[in-house]
């Protein structure tokens, strides 16, 4: 089987057995199409010919290129999965990467927006057009549950239960769990789902249903009727971010670092937490307590006589 195979066949494997989310797969197929061009270039068209030579050689010339510390962990990862498949399924018979050394990442701590930002962010979409109300409740949403921006942009009507105030989150490894959404988040949700459906019965009076009927199901749509991208998300933030004169404007992942951050600073424990966010493992969820430490030392340090 010629290397270019063995990769298709572990992707396959990923997609089919490890059910990973479509962004994480086109990652690896990038990371393991560059590593193939490099290792065809050296004349190596086998997953034989893969050895801890070609594997240091290739991470060698990423550094070179300037890849950062997280891309490079990124790239042999792809590849220490690639060959645990090669091992396991007999087409290597040692594996290249068990002497790799994981690169030193350094710890990037987010920064959680203030209440009175969060307050701004959420008064700025004009909500006396639909447009208005749908952004200030994914705004809202996306705060109140923690929701990453793939989770919020494809949320069916069938995920939200309005009378216990709860939203069916669909996250990585294809794993729901439902966090709580608060009244605010009801609130702005009510009202916008309600300003859709007259909207819709006002089309349908004059003959004129959407173009894309595919969003129906959704919670979100576009203006067209259709699903928003995860870029489209990104475009909605930035742009109300500018206009409530965010120190340094915001992005998606900022509102979802605002809720970990706001509940644990709260006095919510770390596994609740966890769970909420839908992380596998606690180790994810730590680094926000690092930010939290910060704040304790920070109050410390201005009310302390002695500080």
């Amino acid at each position: 089987m010629s290397l270019d195979r063995a990769i298709d066949a572990y992707l396959d494997h990923l997609r089919v057995e490890r059910a990973l989310s479509p962004n994480t797969l086109a990652a690896y197929a990038t990371d393991l199409a560059k590593l193939a061009r490099f290792a065809e270039e050296r004349g190596v068209h086998e997953p034989r010919g893969l050895d801890l030579g070609v594997v240091t050689a290739w991470l060698a010339v990423l550094a070179r290129e300037g890849l950062g510390a997280r891309s490079a962990a990124r790239h042999l990862s792809a590849l220490r999965g690639l060959s645990k498949f090669l091992l396991r399924e007999g087409l290597i018979e040692h594996d290249p990467t068990s002497l790799t050394a994981r690169p030193r990442l350094g710890r990037r701590l987010p920064r959680a927006l203030g209440e009175s930002e969060l307050v701004r962010l959420l008064e700025t979409p004009d909500v006396s057009t639909l447009r208005g109300l749908r952004d200030r409740a994914m705004l809202s949403v996306a705060y109140a549950a923690g929701l990453r921006v793939s989770e919020l942009v494809r949320l069916e009507l069938g995920d939200l239960d309005l009378k216990r105030g709860v939203v069916q989150a669909l996250g990585k490894g294809g794993k729901r769990r439902l966090v709580p959404l608060g009244e605010v988040a009801m609130i702005h949700l009510e009202e916008y789902l309600r300003a859709r459906a007259e909207d819709d019965d006002a089309r349908s009076r004059k003959g004129k249903p959407r173009k894309v009927a595919k969003g129906d199901k959704l919670v979100f749509r576009s203006p067209r009727g259709g699903a928003l991208t995860r870029q489209g998300f990104w475009k909605i933030v930035g742009q109300h971010a500018r206009a409530a004169g965010l120190r340094g404007g915001a992005h998606p992942h900022q509102l979802r670092h605002s809720f970990a951050t706001h509940l644990l600073r709260g006095g919510a424990d770390l596994r609740s937490v966890q769970t909420l966010l839908g992380h596998a493992h606690v180790v994810t969820t730590e680094i926000y307590t690092h930010v939290t430490r910060d704040h304790v030392k920070d109050a410390h340090r201005r009310a302390h006589p002695r500080a």
